[in-house]
């Protein structure tokens, strides 16, 4: 009996386990599906460290070039060099990863020409409706001419190609930790960073984890768990680093500790690209979502900035950066979006941003996390209800009478306070939960704030 794609076909991806939902069966079936779907023929196809990847690569490929289309074979990618050939090539992409799951997992991430996203409202769900008919008996397309298949390395491209974006060749000499996690940091920061290909480049780099290595021997590839950036806090203050970098298992994601190994939050760092991107951009719109602090659309304000909120997602955030041609945009989560890469998410790209930020002056990473941290968070806080849109409700018939609240429902409900604190409660697309973000001007409004819905939430 052929597996149930949508069991596994996420709102923007494809995330499954190996074996018993991911076949390379399924995976060919999807090939075929996205190209009569799509009408792309021409797809680059890359896949990161997990043991599974170039067999999946492999059966994409059978069923797109059995439906006619070509495919360039680019081998070991992390996501955001797979959205760096979607957008030089100006073809249509397929990365085969799990991104921060465990080793059983593996995974999906389409997109098309110029890395424009492919989720379930645009386009995923007829590539999964199309590819289970295939699965469950419907002829899957075959063109009279098959497609070719060529395999090509953009190793060197996509890091000459970031080096343009970012100089740093004339910042003062840093030393950082990198805690690659065993995933594709390990493969993409030696040639961005420093080897032979960037020769005198002044940074010294301590490696931890950079083993390609799907079964993450040392710890989950999810730096936003304060468990898995433990070790690169401890190598950072041990060996007295500037700064310490961690990527998640595709790379895609970046996260930053400052020299004293204390983590500097994503929405520190959005403010901050935010800024060094409109001093070369004047009055440009950046994006940020409605979960990220409230000192960011202030930060981009007082720069001459035009903040723009959007919903949780990446979906969500590249559709209104390519329709406001924003500058820039940052997620809690980690994700940073860049109009000079195609409005698509790299990890590597902020980096080097903060790199620079650092390495242009005698700063440390703490300093500049101090200068964009103005409110206290609460951290996402995940509650498990068996109806969240019913809870939802209550929380907002709780403040419904009260003169100082405001509220909005542009993803889940957000309550604001006249004092600065606000708070988010909107549900996961995945799971019978309810995620809570809250932050207040100082520790004692946050938690009273965020205590007062708990209760509501876990009544």
């Amino acid at each position: 009996m052929a597996p149930k794609l949508s069991d596994f076909v996420k709102a923007y991806d494809v995330r499954g386990l190996v074996g018993s939902q991911l076949t390379p069966e399924v995976m060919e079936a999807i090939g075929a599906a996205a190209v009569a779907v799509t009408g792309e023929m021409t797809w680059a196809v890359g896949h990161d460290m997990r043991d599974s990847g170039p067999g999946f690569a492999a059966a994409f490929a059978r069923g797109a070039t059995r439906a006619g289309a070509d495919v360039i074979e680019a081998g070991l990618c992390s996501t955001d060099m797979l959205y760096f050939i979607a957008g030089q090539r100006n073809v249509a992409g397929a990365m085969f990863t799990a991104s921060h799951n465990p080793a059983e997992y593996n995974g999906l991430k389409m997109c098309l020409p110029a890395a424009r996203p492919i989720g379930l409202d645009t386009g995923l769900a007829d590539i999964r409706d199309k590819a289970q008919a295939i699965l469950d008996g419907e002829p899957a397309p075959v063109a009279e001419k098959p497609g070719t298949v060529t395999s090509e390395d953009f190793l060197a491209s996509y890091a000459a190609y970031m080096r343009e974006l970012v100089d740093l060749s004339k910042i003062r000499p840093l030393k950082i930790v990198v805690d690659a996690g065993n995933g594709m940091g390990g493969h993409t920061v030696p040639a961005v960073l420093g080897d032979q290909l960037l020769a005198g480049l002044p940074l010294e780099i301590d490696q931890l984890y950079f083993e390609l290595d799907g079964s993450f021997p040392n710890h989950e590839a999810n730096p936003l768990e304060p468990a898995n950036i433990v070790d690169l806090q401890a190598r950072v203050r041990e060996v007295g680093a500037d700064l310490g970098l961690a990527f998640d298992g595709d790379a895609d994601r970046c996260f930053v500790v400052d020299a004293d190994g204390e983590p500097v939050t994503p929405s520190a760092i959005t403010a901050l690209i935010a800024t060094r991107e409109l001093a070369k951009h004047p009055g440009s719109a950046v994006c940020h979502n409605l979960i990220t602090s409230k000192a960011v659309p202030e930060i981009i304000a007082e720069h001459g900035g035009r903040p723009l909120r959007t919903r949780v997602g990446h979906s969500y955030i590249k559709a209104v950066m390519a329709e406001e041609d924003a500058v820039f945009g940052g997620e809690h989560s980690g994700h940073y979006y860049f109009r000079d890469f195609w409005f698509a998410d790299t990890g590597m790209l902020a980096a080097m941003h903060v790199l620079a930020a650092v390495g242009e002056g005698n700063r440390s990473a703490s300093d500049l996390g101090d200068e964009f941290v103005r409110y206290v968070p609460s951290g996402e806080i995940n509650s498990k209800v068996t109806d969240p849109h019913a809870k939802i409700e209550e929380v907002a018939a709780q403040y419904a009478a009260r003169q100082d609240v405001t509220t909005d429902r542009l993803d889940g409900l957000t309550v604001s306070f006249e004092d600065g604190s606000w708070a988010n409660l909107r549900p996961s697309n995945t799971e019978p939960l309810l995620r809570l973000n809250a932050e207040g001007p100082d520790q004692a409004s946050m938690e009273r704030l965020r205590d007062d819905i708990l209760r509501t939430v876990r009544n």
